[in-house]
């Protein structure tokens, strides 16, 4: 059992699904935004799909119409979506039905407190998630300032967040403790070959996750 829900996001290959389910992750979140980086077939993911069991299965959209994303929805038996930072109401409303994560990337430079805020104001009611992205740009949390760690402790206590930061294994206990998201966002990556790959960082963090209550 984990501290907190786990997101695990980008997944390409039957390795990192297996693993990830193994850890009893929440969400196993597939990018079918093709040709973007990291990004899968259907086909590929329906083969992938068959072979886990336990976590909800997420597609990750881009900019695809309202009508594919719909359709791949219902042929994928998906449990829930991912948009994007361009993705407004004009995507939000007619999807309204199927649970929404809504990403915000943090962009480096930027007062996040008004990205965040702006965004949570304007789709709050449209989405079941806010995905909050730090680890794009690289911005990382022992570089927050007070106003901007308590800014995010009142947003993660308002509203249902997963937090996407680099973290080291020991600033786990602290970012739980203090912050208390709804859950972390983690990333797959490319095998090294077919079945083969290192999980060693993945592992220091899910250790540091692990709870036997």
């Amino acid at each position: 059992m984990l501290k907190t829900r786990i997101k695990a996001s980008k997944i390409t290959n039957l390795t990192d699904a297996r693993y990830f389910a193994a850890w009893e992750t929440h969400w196993l979140s597939f990018n079918l935004d093709s040709p973007t980086e990291g990004s899968i077939s259907p086909q590929q993911l329906m083969a992938i799909k068959e072979w886990v069991e336990g976590p909800k299965i997420i597609g990750e959209f881009g900019l695809q119409s309202v009508e594919e994303i719909k359709s791949l929805v219902d042929n994928l038996s998906l449990d829930g979506i991912q948009l994007g930072m361009l993705a407004d109401e004009t995507y939000l409303v007619p999807l309204q039905g199927i649970p929404i994560i809504k990403e915000i990337v943090i962009e480096k430079g930027s007062d996040f407190v008004d990205d965040i805020e702006f965004n949570i104001n304007a789709y709050s009611t449209y989405v079941t998630h806010f995905l909050i992205d730090f680890s794009k740009n690289g911005l990382q949390y022992n570089t927050f300032g007070e106003k901007q760690r308590e800014f995010l402790k009142e947003i993660c206590g308002a509203h249902s967040v997963i937090l996407d930061l680099p973290l080291q294994q020991n600033m786990l206990d602290e970012v739980l403790d203090f912050l208390n998201p709804y859950g972390l966002n983690v990333q797959g990556s490319e095998e090294e070959k077919v079945g083969l790959k290192s999980f060693d960082e993945l592992d220091d963090i899910f250790e540091a996750l692990e709870t036997f209550e």
